[in-house]
């Protein structure tokens, strides 16, 4: 969705603004499930109105598990495939934004008022190209530099390490509330990530 002032919503926005909604009618029904890409900013926002939030992995059938499993109605993807379980069983952006605009009807609020709800937390992304896929899963090295870099983040963002499931890649993530410091410490993890994994794939 695009709101008057020509800036995009993205799907973490839109769960927010349907999540914050249904508890505002004491109609949510549980939490909010993201996705392990789902901006931290939503999760602060969750935790700041008191709905529970969890992480499922990326795609709809996993969202979709949790949601049924935990009996909620909200989740999604920030690529827009939002989930309204008591309307539909899967992503929907049509349904999605419908809802968005009942809570606007309803509110009397312009889209980009409601989706100040949450704060987007600046977010930096690296992808290291492998040879070949290599497990780094035990990899103490690697452990030891995601715990450094989330330390420098004293708890005000996220580090997420994630390979791909289709091609011999690693994404480096990090999400913080200064970007210069988020670019900063992507880019040096990504550097000690890419030295360990090219150790290992040699």
């Amino acid at each position: 969705m695009v709101d008057h002032l020509g800036e995009v919503v993205d799907g973490d926005e839109i769960m927010m603004i349907i999540a914050s909604y249904l508890r505002d009618k004491d109609e949510l029904q549980g939490g909010v499930v993201g996705t392990l890409m789902t901006n931290f900013g939503l999760e602060l926002a969750c935790k700041r109105l008191n709905i529970p939030f969890v992480r499922a992995n990326v795609g709809d059938r996993y969202v979709m598990e949790q949601l049924s499993d935990r009996g909620w109605l909200v989740g999604g993807e920030s690529s827009g495939h939002v989930i309204c379980k008591h309307l539909t069983s899967t992503g929907d952006g049509t349904i999605a934004a419908l809802q968005v605009l009942v809570a606007m009807a309803e509110t009397g609020q312009a889209l980009a008022q409601l989706k100040k709800v949450m704060q987007k937390l600046p977010q930096k992304m690296i992808n290291i190209k492998l040879a070949k896929k290599v497990d780094f899963s035990n990899n103490e090295q690697i452990h030891a530099a995601v715990k450094h870099s989330e330390a420098l983040l004293a708890d005000k963002g996220r580090v997420l390490l994630r390979p791909s499931g289709t091609e011999p890649l690693v994404r480096v993530m990090v999400e913080g509330e200064n970007f210069d410091q988020v670019v900063s410490i992507c880019e040096e993890l990504a550097k000690n990530v890419e030295t360990v994994l090219e150790s290992l794939v040699c």
